[in-house]
């Protein structure tokens, strides 16, 4: 058989997989055939059929299982009328939580709750309310396994391609085809026979009946291989086993719905149906076979042979593959049909086997093992992953033992140490885990920030166990652990707290996490490990409910830009010696012992730092420049939490360089480009070229043009060893750099040693122009950068220093997006030097004593600076051109006087809507002085802005001349006061973020009408927006005709809506195009929640606005 397809595609919309050479999907349609039935007899079945046939809207709130988040469309039919059971698909039904609803034919809507899905075998059933559908007569369609044939004429009327109602002619061609394989790691059905027939369908028709002409469904639609015109349908004798079971439920749908067992039994064995010659190849015994052939009916054509076992099963090491079946308790065996009705009455019994093995024949018996009981109904969420036991299904793709610790979802905190989906979890932080309850129990003793080895194995690579390290999040990225448990009853899956409220891992205080011995479980052995390794795999981020997209059309893979590898990477995460901590013994008894211990720990710290200090100073080849700059440099590792990925923001993992311009035993700050650091809902990790540890680092400062951003440390965290061979570069502004002046360009390369080279400046002042991006975010603007003849290539960054080492600009990232036609695009960065003179001026506020909000950095409360700006985007014309639009030689000749170097006069290229520019400065218009004084470059009108801060007297405003249309103007701009926070506020509301409009956004000059609106920054997989369509990069501007123009308006009007409630939302698109839609609120599963950042704390805090039950979340 060829390669399985990627997903099953049983959707309507979300039929985004790639198709490998078997190419099977979950979908089918038969083309039409010469019927053998009257048209006036298929009208009249088809009359009778079609009003009794659904279209599934299916969202799958969780990955879980075989399943992702997702949403779809799919096809059900009525079979019970009087109970409201629908029959449709089990890979529609979800073996996870799910929210559907029902669209009958006359488009009346109905919600249906899911009452079984079948463990195996592709069936499952929902429930709705037959009272609430007021308009429409149908009927309930029959079930009639037994009609069907070979040569069977059949119609398939689903929901194929999304259409709502199709009608696909076709014939049965076979009864005994293979069940088809669809995914080496998703849901394949087995131990089962499948039907075939010629076929033509497309996403959306699973579920549907394939009926005869007395309209009586004879199979169900399950899955077609769309390299040829091949249809799956599923036979229905198991079918109708279980909707017997499930009508002993409850007469009407106004009893209560009790849920209801069926009883399904399983050796864990696979077993495919071989015809008779291969079954002798397999040493199948003459006499055997001819007492199989008079014991079977006429027409036989096989036997049941042992194709897998899964291990710890029943079957395992008593079965082996190429086994042949020969009877069961005494009775020949050879469909798959009466061996399955022989489990499903033998469950917790034993069962006696007789097989043939190359010839031997061997009796066994064997214990059938109650299928429900190895089919997960209970998972653990937390930070974002889905984790629970191992199912059959994926037991037996995996071929490990069913119920080990089974990672559906890798959410954030795992995705963030590297553990892929399909991870099995063997070892938490020194503990052995076999089972969730462990897993449970371990976490619940961490506290946050805590750092810990993780050891898994996956099915690519199962014979070696991969140990990562696992950070506990510091931040309420996401809600507290919960665990979900499946509720037949309901259909509803329910949660409730995975740990008791004293648990450590609650807890808002963040402990030291590079201080492990303080941490309530041992780690001793496996913390301090050495050269750690990890894989970074261009992780992506379309599965599951970390999944956030800002688009409707294409949910693409968020790759890691900024200097990120393909292959493996080795990072130094070495911890300080526990020996060197200082660690006193605090019984005063002891002191002998106690100064003993110091003196040791005093003369192991002199003999490390003589280490460093020898090995910086020895290094090979090494400038005098590289030696003083190395001990300042910092490797850079971020990660973007999905839940908050804000502003644009691109990605999920970054990398980067980053030098260090200030550092004191109260606090260190660390400068570093904003295409590394983005946002500042970020968790940064530290790694110093200096001392091998890593540690944590905070956003503080995140400058609203350029592009940069400072990060705190705390030095403590050091150690001794390491904060005394750590130190602050030098940074020297002032006088700015020339053309042909020589530079050192300094980095890390990823192992974290030093690189360098002398360069030349080609130009210091080359003006930056970069096009905002599809979904916008951060780009720098109003910035002249530094070019240099040679450099490391596009991924390398880090300083540029003069021959003492003394620091002129960072050699900083820029993310910008290369355009190819209508709708290509592909992201990009380059490097450049950012000049140190912005970056000096913030520090020294920040050291001085600013006067913006206070910040609390290691401790202490510091006030932050606030930065004055022009909120207009400008860029150089020179003044050639000028001249050639009117302007005066007069003018020309001042700002050459002025600069001589630049000869160029700034334009106006367009003003941030909101701002206080806006709708009095136009595009194209000249800029010539500010206070009479000529302006030539972006730093004349920051140091007119800084102008205004230092004067006393002055309303914030800038004198202006400019030339517009051939005239010369004055008027009065204002500025606009932005501090450094940047986006410290998000709302999740069902499924969507939303977030104040970003600068990004305002850039493009428009918000809006009424009252500007919140934007929606991203939306998750499985999320009511991602049902109905609310995707991002709009502003909504009302609900329910209640306008939203800023979060607390929002907050008010949603915090009045109910569950299950339908909102009707108003919103306008990026392109200025207004829509009104209706979606459904869940906040069972996706309740409304705030993320907040308090500069208090210095930590980001999440608050549940309105949910079910708040005390879970």
């Amino acid at each position: 058989m060829g390669d399985p397809v990627e997903r099953l595609r049983s959707e309507g919309f979300d039929t985004a997989a790639a198709v490998k050479a078997d190419d099977l999907c979950m979908e089918i349609d038969p083309p039409f055939q010469e019927n053998i039935a009257t048209a006036e007899d298929w009208r009249k079945a088809l009359n009778k059929v079609v009003p009794a046939v659904v279209v599934l809207r299916t969202t799958a709130t969780r990955s879980f299982d075989t399943e992702s988040a997702a949403a779809s469309y799919a096809t059900g039919f009525i079979v019970d009328k009087r109970r409201g059971i629908i029959l449709t698909n089990r890979h529609v039904v979800k073996p996870g939580p799910v929210v559907a609803e029902a669209m009958f034919l006359n488009r009346e809507e109905v919600p249906v709750h899911p009452i079984y899905r079948d463990p195996v075998h592709d069936f499952g059933f929902f429930r709705y309310d037959p009272g609430a559908i007021q308009f429409l007569n149908y009927e309930e369609i029959p079930l009639a396994p037994e009609a069907a044939c070979v040569g069977l004429e059949i119609r398939v009327v689903g929901n194929d391609s999304g259409e709502k109602v199709s009608i696909l002619a076709g014939t049965l061609a076979r009864l005994d085809r293979d069940a088809p394989h669809y995914k080496k790691d998703g849901y394949n059905d087995f131990n089962t026979f499948y039907m075939q027939a010629a076929s033509g369908t497309k996403g959306g028709s699973s579920g549907s009946p394939v009926i005869d002409w007395q309209g009586r469904a004879v199979a169900l639609n399950a899955g077609s291989k769309s390299s040829s015109a091949s249809a799956f349908f599923l036979p229905l004798e198991r079918v109708v086993r279980a909707l017997r079971f499930l009508q002993k439920g409850s007469e009407t749908y106004v009893d209560k719905w009790k849920a209801v067992s069926i009883p399904r039994g399983t050796l864990q064995v696979t077993f495919l149906h071989k015809g008779f010659d291969e079954t002798r190849r397999l040493g199948l015994k003459s006499e055997t076979e001819q007492i199989v052939r008079h014991a079977s009916p006429a027409g036989e054509t096989g036997m049941l042979v042992v194709d897998s076992v899964v291990p710890g099963g029943p079957g395992y090491k008593s079965l082996e593959p190429g086994d042949v079946l020969v009877r069961v308790n005494g009775e020949v065996i050879t469909q798959f049909l009466k061996l399955e009705t022989l489990l499903d009455d033998s469950v917790n019994k034993d069962i006696e086997l007789q097989i043939e093995r190359g010839g031997t024949s061997k009796n066994l018996t064997l214990l059938v093992q109650n299928l429900h009981s190895i089919t997960p109904d209970y998972f653990l969420e937390v930070s974002g992953a889905v984790i629970h036991p191992l199912s059959y299904q994926q037991a037996r793709n995996f071929r490990f033992h069913c119920g080990l610790v089974y990672v559906a979802e890798p959410g954030y905190m795992l995705f963030r140490a590297g553990v892929p989906r399909h991870a099995i979890i063997k070892k938490f932080a020194g503990e052995e885990i076999s089972c969730i309850e462990e897993l449970i129990s371990v976490l619940s003793k961490l506290s946050r920030g805590a750092r810990v080895p993780l050891e898994f194995i996956s099915y690519v690579d199962r014979h070696r166990r991969k140990s990562v390290l696992v950070t506990v999040d510091r931040h309420e990225w996401y809600a507290p652990p919960q665990i979900y448990t499946r509720d037949d009853s309901t259909g509803l899956w329910n949660a409730k707290p995975a740990f008791q409220h004293d648990s450590p891992f609650l807890s808002s205080n963040v402990k030291d996490v590079e201080n492990l011995p303080t941490q309530p479980v041992s780690l001793t052995g496996e913390h301090a490990c050495r050269g750690h390794v990890f894989e970074d795999n261009n992780r992506d981020l379309v599965d599951g409910v970390t999944s956030m997209e800002t688009n409707c059309e294409d949910p693409s893979e968020c790759v890691s830009p900024h200097n990120a590898s393909d292959g493996v990477v080795k990072k130094r995460r070495v911890e300080e010696d526990l020996s060197a901590d200082g660690n006193v013994v605090t019984d005063f008894s002891l002191n002998d012992t106690q100064e003993t211990k110091l003196e040791k720990s005093s003369v192991i710290q002199d003999d490390i730092l003589m280490d460093y200090q020898g090995a910086t100073a020895a290094a090979a080849n090494a400038s005098v420049a590289e030696r003083v700059i190395e001990p300042t440099l910092v490797m850079f590792e971020v990660h973007v939490p999905p839940s908050c990925m804000l502003d644009g923001v691109h990605s999920q993992h970054f990398f980067g360089t980053g030098v260090i311009i200030y550092h004191s035993q109260d606090m260190g700050l660390v400068a570093v480009d904003k295409n590394t650091v983005a946002i500042s809902a970020s968790d940064v990790v530290l790694s110093f070229a200096a001392f091998p540890v890593e540690i944590p680092g905070e956003v503080v400062f995140l400058h609203p043009v350029h592009n940069y951003a400072l990060i705190s440390y705390d030095p403590s965290a050091l150690g001794p060893v390491g904060g005394s061979v750590v130190r602050a570069a030098e940074l020297h502004p002032e006088p700015s750099l020339r053309r042909g002046d020589s530079v050192y360009l300094v980095g890390l390369s990823r192992s974290l040693q030093a690189t360098s080279r002398k360069s030349v400046v080609t130009n210091p002042c080359a003006a930056l122009n970069i096009g905002s991006a599809d979904s916008p975010r951060y780009r720098a603007t109003n910035m002249e950068v530094i070019e240099l003849d040679t450099d490391f290539g596009s991924t390398f960054s880090g300083v540029l220093t003069d021959e003492q080492g003394r620091v002129r600009a960072i050699w900083g990232s820029f993310s910008t997006q290369l355009k190819f036609g209508c709708s290509t695009s592909e992201d990009h960065q380059f490097v450049r030097g950012i000049p140190i003179y912005a970056i000096s001026q913030v520090l020294d506020k920040i050291i001085s004593g600013a006067n913006g909000p206070p910040l609390l950095i290691n401790g202490v409360q510091r006030p932050m600076p606030l930065v004055r700006i022009l909120e207009v985007e400008l860029y150089p014309t020179l003044l050639s051109k000028a001249r050639s639009f009117g302007l005066s030689d007069d003018w020309i000749q001042a700002l050459v006087k002025k600069d001589p170097v630049r000869r160029q006069v700034l334009r106006v290229k367009g003003c941030l809507a909101g701002s206080k520019a806006e709708n009095l400065l136009e595009q194209g218009d000249m800029v010539l002085a500010i206070n009479k004084e000529p302006v030539t470059c972006f730093r004349d009108i920051e140091n007119a802005c800084q102008a205004l801060d230092k004067s006393n007297d002055n309303d914030g405003k800038l004198h202006l001349t400019i030339f517009r249309q051939g005239q010369e103007v004055e008027i009065v701009v204002g500025t606009d006061v932005r501090d450094g926070n940047g986006t410290a506020r998000a709302i999740n509301w069902c499924g969507c973020i939303v977030q104040d409009p970003h600068p990004a956004v305002r850039a493009l000059g428009f918000l809006p009408e009424e009252g500007h609106g919140v934007y929606v920054a991203r939306w998750c997989h499985g999320s009511p927006v991602h049902r109905y369509g609310l995707y991002a990069l709009q502003w909504i501007v009302e609900i329910n005709g209640k306008p939203t123009p800023n979060l607390d308006s929002f907050l008010e009007v949603t915090k009045e809506l109910e569950h299950g409630e339908f909102v009707r939302v108003k919103t306008i698109h990026l392109n200025g195009k207004p829509r009104v839609l209706t979606l459904k609120q869940d906040l069972h599963y996706w309740p409304t929640w705030e993320l907040r950042f308090d500069p208090n704390t210095a930590l980001w805090h999440r608050n549940i606005v309105k949910g079910l039950n708040c005390s879970t979340e």
